[in-house]
């Protein structure tokens, strides 16, 4: 008669711990966009794999945390490589758009992102203060260039109409 293997036997199964404690122990089951995932005994009930392999180890994720990879391995489970924070934590952290943006630390021209140089939209746009006065005296000198352009013309098609003061 075959033995039942318990929901941790099965988890524990698709684990290669090879590399020894301190590794990355690879999840050899169903991957997920890089996350293993586990079908958990009840009818339908799926979970990523890192976030059950933490709660056998460790215990409950605080509410309100997400399990950030330290090693930013997706497809690990050693609880060691996996610490709970909040969600945008989690997201600057990474390597995402986000995180790549908030790493910045000067515009595009080369001035610094710091407190008196930078301005913040009401759209929570990040904006260069040195590179916004740039534009606008560009602007500016522009809409002059434009304007004395448009009196030049007018002087001149008044002259040629014969007009003389």
């Amino acid at each position: 008669m075959a033995t039942t293997k318990t929901t941790e036997e099965r988890f524990w199964g698709k684990v290669d711990r090879s590399g020894g404690a301190d590794a990355c122990w690879r999840w050899t089951g169903r991957l997920d966009n890089g996350y293993g995932r586990f079908h958990m005994d009840s009818p339908r009930l799926n979970a990523r794999a890192h976030r059950v392999a933490y709660e056998m180890s460790i215990g409950p994720i605080p509410l309100g945390l997400t399990l950030d990879h330290l090693c930013r391995n997706r497809a690990c489970v050693n609880p060691s490589h996996l610490e709970p924070v909040t969600w945008g934590e989690n997201v600057l952290r990474g390597s995402g758009p986000t995180a790549r943006h908030a790493k910045t630390t000067h515009c595009p021209h080369g001035h610094p992102y710091d407190a008196k140089n930078t301005y913040v939209s009401p759209k929570n746009d990040r904006r260069c203060r040195e590179c916004d006065h740039v534009a606008k005296r560009e602007a500016r000198r522009k809409a002059s260039a434009v304007r004395l352009a448009k009196a030049a013309a007018a002087l001149a098609a008044g002259d040629a109409e014969g007009g003389t003061t």
